[in-house]
């Protein structure tokens, strides 16, 4: 493996302000999308616990997010994730890691196309609700839109995604603002009997899906104004916003709602919104459908976002074919995208059309949530062995002289609390969601030891962009010992 530094920037155009970074980070856990979807799953298995089971995940989660500023304040690409491994654990793990981000951010795109379709059915026109058809055109139509962002450039993604994420957040306001004024005649929903291990276990590996999203300024680290100073400070403030959201929704729809009417809900705004506008007598719900549309629509190009330059920077390296680094005039990967939108809307139709095809589909796209905590708990070893074994704290990378105590302490810590979740999740999952998942999960993962050692005629190149810190790539060209 051959590693360069590059001086002149070959990549991305570096546009993203610390605002923009921001702005996709919020936008990109999709809270009000997040909680309307995998709330009632949530619910269904630790009921009213599901409230701490998402606290009991969001620790590593906070966690991952202050360790996702420390790699990018050391090793800032766009490859992130990928990129730290190949830095610190070396090639073959580096490929692995690649492998998992994949399945990762895939799994978690088709969950997010017919759900953006139905909640247009039902504001538009709730009749067409069970028309597959219908359905179909709509999911292709939210599968195009999203190209015009991720096709038109990180400017374009940027501005488009703050207007979606203004829209949410301005109903969330109001529907909070309600639910808050409605709290002195709520139904209380009180638990009752033994904690549910097993469920908050589950409901942990699930509440990673909508704790996820915040490390996208990771990802935009190429096309930042300051690629070393700010990736990593949105993402912590994507995670401490998703969390404060969640804790401001959850205690109100758990308390203000029956809780069979959560128990596996498709919808669980939905129904505590009806609860809320009947005392408010409000005759309309369906405006909660708004937000949580436009959370919906925003978290698939988002989510297309962090895996389109994931590949660009894996194509960059010769892992995968070279052709899905080629940039087209906007700055884009163009290729990577189109394939992943076209993928995407595959397995769309085959869900939709195909009944056989579409029970084997929600198998693997169950396993979403194992793979992000997976990644997480990957990058958290990363960060381990860095700060462990291989930081000089007196010449860091360019940076002046500094240390990590207790960034040291929390990667270790999240290391093994993500590994005992995993495990967990492992031992759990056949008796409650599927007996064929563990068997899927351990196929997918000898996949990635074929893609690990599957032989190239190219070896690779490890691209490195050395920052300082003012607007341009200011690299000079050096090589690493052993080169």
């Amino acid at each position: 493996m051959r590693i360069k530094s590059i001086k002149k920037q070959e990549g991305l155009r570096r546009i993203f302000s610390l605002t923009d970074l921001s702005s996709l980070s919020i936008s990109s856990v999709g809270p009000a999308f997040s909680i309307a979807a995998a709330g009632g799953v949530m619910i269904g298995y630790s009921g009213s616990f599901s409230l701490v089971a998402i606290l009991l995940i969001a620790l590593p989660s906070v966690l991952n997010s202050l360790i996702f500023r420390l790699l990018n304040q050391h090793f800032p690409q766009s490859g992130a994730s990928y990129y730290w491994s190949a830095r610190v654990l070396g090639e073959t793990t580096s490929r692995f890691q690649g492998w998992v981000i994949i399945l990762a951010y895939f799994t978690s795109l088709p969950p997010i196309v017919l759900p953006a379709a139905q909640y247009t059915i039902a504001l538009i026109h709730p009749q067409w609700a069970t028309n597959i058809w219908v359905q179909f055109i709509i999911g292709t139509f939210w599968i195009l839109f999203a190209a015009i962002p991720l096709l038109f450039g990180a400017h374009l993604t940027a501005r488009i995604t703050q207007i979606f994420m203004i829209v949410e957040f301005v109903f969330l306001l109001v529907f909070a603002t309600l639910g808050i004024g409605m709290l002195p005649y709520a139904h209380f929903s009180v638990s009752t009997g033994s904690v549910p291990i097993s469920g908050i276990l589950l409901t942990m590996v699930i509440a990673t899906t909508i704790l996820d999203g915040w490390e996208i300024d990771s990802y935009a680290t190429e096309e930042s104004i300051h690629p070393r100073k700010d990736p990593g400070i949105g993402g912590i403030i994507g995670a401490f916003s998703a969390l404060g959201i969640y804790m401001l929704f959850f205690p109100l729809i758990l308390t203000e709602t029956p809780i069979h009417l959560l128990e596996n809900s498709p919808d669980v705004m939905l129904a505590w919104s009806q609860k809320v506008s009947t005392h408010f007598s409000i005759s309309n719900t369906k405006w909660i459908l708004v937000p949580i549309l436009a959370s919906t629509v925003g978290s698939l190009w988002l989510t297309g976002y962090i895996l389109i330059r994931s590949l660009f920077v894996m194509g960059r390296d010769r892992l995968i074919p070279y052709r899905f680094a080629k940039l087209n005039r906007h700055g884009v990967p163009s290729y990577a995208t189109l394939v992943i939108l076209l993928t995407v809307w595959l397995v769309t139709l085959l869900q939709l059309f195909i009944s056989s095809f579409a029970s084997f589909f929600n198998v693997i796209l169950s396993t979403a949530g194992f793979f992000l905590t997976l990644e997480f708990m990957l990058d958290s070893l990363t960060a381990t062995i860095f700060l462990w074994q291989k930081h000089d704290e007196n010449r860091a990378h360019t940076l002046k002289p500094h240390s990590h105590f207790w960034m040291r302490i929390g990667s270790l810590f999240t290391t093994v609390y993500l590994s005992a979740v995993i495990v967990g999740f492992l031992i759990l999952s056949p008796k409650i969601i599927s007996p064929w998942i563990d068997r899927v999960i351990l196929v997918l993962i000898l996949f990635g030891f074929v893609f690990v050692i599957f032989p190239r005629k190219v070896r690779p190149t490890i691209h490195i962009f050395e920052f300082e810190e003012i607007d341009v790539s200011l690299a000079k060209t050096s090589h690493l010992p052993g080169e």
